[in-house]
């Protein structure tokens, strides 16, 4: 009933043994996006290891375009809603920090009161933008340490996991491009990351390059029309991959859904052809727990199963 009782210190302890667990056992975590926390739920619900919340999905979720528009307050809030809803731990996309390395850290603080069991750091410019397209610019090699030490240094619960994201391969072209990656997250890791996010890498020759350069978890993105291919998990734990996010997945699905709805019923005038294509009413109690409800208090009549 109402919220996950799991606390949010045994979420992150949880997240990193598993994640050290992923690493002996030669397996990934899976971390699917969910875009609200009705869908947080549901990604417990069906066995995933955690919840990933996409910065992505934030911004698409106001209508706005993935270009550093939204705010830590926004992002703080949002996630933690999500976060509260699962037991399972969750990962949040904190974009650049929003703003300097004084703010990197009161960033980390506000997630970890929000109950998140870790955040990315990236190192692009401000604004930034979304990582699979062209265009992308980083900054310097101090400037990006420096948000990755203030994020470490920052977090009061040791366990929090800081992951740096790199997007240094999607600005340079060829060879160049993945040895700055490899580099990069090389010293990354010695600023204090615990993990490593290489971002739009193109094959999973790139993924092992990575994994084999850094003795932290590396994650790989595997999102929809970007830069990587589709891999599968058993080709991303092969290359040394220990988690993988589907940032945007669950978001396009239902969106498409969305959208074919309303066509439905804008050219039929009714909705009756979508109904069996539906969630029931009897699952969406179940998942949002009508029954506990009504046991926890008795008087207050909710709706009768």
């Amino acid at each position: 009933m109402l919220y996950a009782t799991t606390t949010a210190s045994d979420k992150r302890v949880a997240f990193r043994d598993a994640l050290a667990a992923a690493g002996s056992e030669g397996r990934v975590l899976r971390f699917p996006g969910a875009f609200n926390p009705l869908s947080a739920r549901l990604i417990e619900d069906k066995g995933f290891d955690g919840v990933y919340v996409s910065g992505a999905v934030l911004s698409a979720d106001l209508g706005l375009p993935d270009i550093g528009l939204t705010t830590l307050t926004e992002v703080a809030q949002r996630s933690g809603q999500i976060a509260r809803m699962t037991s399972l731990p969750a990962l949040v996309d904190a974009d650049t920090g929003f703003g300097e390395p004084m703010n990197v850290a009161r960033t980390v603080q506000e997630l970890e009161d929000a109950g998140l069991a870790g955040c990315h750091i990236e190192d692009q410019v401000n604004p930034k933008r979304c990582g699979h397209l062209d265009g992308k610019s980083v900054v310097d090699l101090e400037t990006a340490l420096k948000r990755v030490r203030a994020a470490a240094d920052a977090r009061r619960d040791p366990s929090f996991l800081v992951m740096a994201r790199t997007d240094v391969r999607g600005s340079l072209d060829g060879e160049a491009g993945m040895r700055a990656a490899v580099d990069r997250a090389r010293a990354l890791v010695d600023a204090g990351a615990d993990a490593i996010f290489p971002e739009a890498m193109k094959d999973l020759k790139e993924f092992e390059a990575v994994a084999s350069a850094v003795d932290v978890p590396v994650l790989a993105n595997m999102t929809e029309f970007g830069k990587s291919e589709l891999f599968t998990t058993r080709q991303l734990a092969d290359a040394g991959v220990r988690m993988v996010i589907y940032p945007v997945t669950l978001l396009r699905i239902a969106m498409g859904a969305v959208e074919r709805g309303l066509e439905e019923i804008a050219a039929e005038g009714t909705q009756t052809g979508l109904v069996d294509g539906m969630q029931t009413r009897a699952r969406l109690y179940e998942l949002i727990d009508y029954a506990g409800y009504n046991t926890f208090d008795t008087s207050i009549f909710t709706y009768r199963p």
